[in-house]
């Protein structure tokens, strides 16, 4: 990539190598929560439980499931979600039926008395609500913006960039007044 500033940049600072830097933050930050907030096991158990209390599913199902209710902040592993299937199968919570080569698990009537008692909100929409205010949304807003940073910087004009700077200078600014604040 070309940088579009004669003379260095940002302040001295090669914009390809401040795009590198805004690419590898934005890797690690999808790595660290990009795949879904990790969950504990009691919360695949209850989302298997509350999923199949609506309707039989295979396991692919449910990880889909899982993921759409969410709005995409969580998705379990086949390696939390199939172990948690057997587990609720050996309880005796659940039934597998296969057909078409899949193994289509449904609630036995123990199953369905288990899931009738868990009243509390699904899991799923913890995980999207920690997604939206949790410490995941924090991170996520400053890679958007350095992303933002950074196109300007490759593409933008001198001026441009000079207001894009001061954009900065004034966010950084705002941002250390809130922890000033009691």
């Amino acid at each position: 990539m070309a940088s579009s500033f004669p003379t260095g940049g940002f302040g001295g600072v090669n914009a390809d190598s401040m795009w590198q830097t805004m690419e590898q933050l934005r890797a690690n930050f999808e790595k660290r929560v990009g795949g879904g907030t990790r969950m504990g096991r009691g919360d695949v158990r209850a989302a298997v439980l509350a999923l199949l209390a609506e309707r039989p599913m295979h396991g692919y199902q449910i990880i889909r499931e899982i993921e759409e209710r969410s709005g995409g902040s969580w998705k379990p592993s086949a390696g939390s979600v199939y172990p948690t299937l057997q587990l609720l199968s050996d309880e005796g919570l659940i039934g597998a039926e296969e057909s078409n080569g899949r193994k289509t698990y449904a609630l036995t009537e123990a199953g369905r008395e288990v899931a009738a008692s868990h009243t509390e909100s699904a899991p799923w929409e913890s995980a999207a609500s920690e997604e939206k205010t949790g410490f995941t949304a924090l991170p996520k807003a400053g890679v958007e913006l350095a992303q933002a940073a950074a196109q300007v910087g490759r593409t933008g004009s001198p001026e441009q960039v000079k207001q894009a700077v001061d954009v900065l200078d004034e966010a950084r600014r705002r941002l250390y007044s809130i922890l000033a604040q009691d």
